[in-house]
């Protein structure tokens, strides 16, 4: 059986709105993509119409090519397999850099006015947006802007992906901070963890981020072995994130 269709089903409420969540690593290739694989998933079970949407790409040729973060999540999302990942991305630089450096190598500035309207029109025709960050929050994107910056700007709720093992207490710290210092709560954290980390680590760690934070996190997503059937614990984490961290129906 599929796990969409093992996913415990809500009352009908795909007239209801939900509030746009943007994807916010504490730094780069900590599963951002991932999460927000399984955001669409799991709304798409619930009979809504969410939309991936990925502003600026770095570190790839165009939509297309094996490292698009586009072409991955509409490979594994029913509604999105025959469309075109391209309608995802608004900015595509080939070298791996912030989007700043990686615009300049191509001669090219990114609009940011073109960025908002782009996300403006999305949310007309979809609910909710799934937006997902380039690298970490303090990444440049122009010449005086940072990624929390648009991201403050989207007014989507953050949902802050985060590795599970070692390191991650400073770097989700210093991201709830940065958050907070542009008045920006963040809505949860959930650490990812493909690598297997000591039971005892992540515990600590969770600790951590809670006693210093405030903030608890909702639960860990360990590896995916298959990502057109996630196992169903991955979908009972963000149902309880959803329902009970400020992510809800509105």
């Amino acid at each position: 059986m599929r796990s969409d269709q093992r996913l415990e089903k809500m009352p009908e409420t795909k007239s209801e709105k939900i509030a746009d969540i943007y994807i916010v690593g504490t730094d780069t290739g900590v599963g951002k993509t991932v999460l927000s694989l399984l955001l669409m998933q799991f709304f798409e079970a619930r009979s809504y119409r969410p939309f991936y949407l990925k502003p600026l790409q770095t570190g790839c040729q165009d939509a297309y090519d094996q490292d698009s973060d586009a072409a991955f999540v509409y490979r594994h999302v029913t509604s999105l397999i025959n469309q075109d990942p391209a309608d995802s991305v608004i900015y595509c630089f080939r070298n791996p850099k912030a989007p700043f450096f990686a615009a300049r190598d191509e001669g090219q500035e990114i609009d940011l006015r073109r960025i908002d309207e782009i996300v403006a029109g999305k949310r007309h025709r979809h609910n909710p947006l799934i937006l997902e960050a380039a690298g970490g929050l303090l990444v440049p994107v122009t010449e005086e802007t940072l990624m929390v910056d648009i991201i403050k700007t989207s007014g989507a709720r953050v949902l802050l992906a985060a590795r599970a093992g070692l390191g991650t207490i400073n770097h989700t710290l210093l991201s709830v901070e940065a958050l907070r210092a542009r008045d920006v709560e963040p809505a949860g954290i959930v650490f990812l963890d493909a690598v297997g980390t000591r039971e005892d680590m992540i515990a600590e760690n969770m600790e951590a981020v809670q006693r210093y934070s405030g903030i608890a996190v909702a639960g860990v997503i360990g590896k995916v072995h298959d990502f057109n059937h996630p196992s169903e614990e991955c979908f009972s984490i963000l149902k309880f994130l959803l329902q009970t961290k400020g992510i809800s129906f509105t």
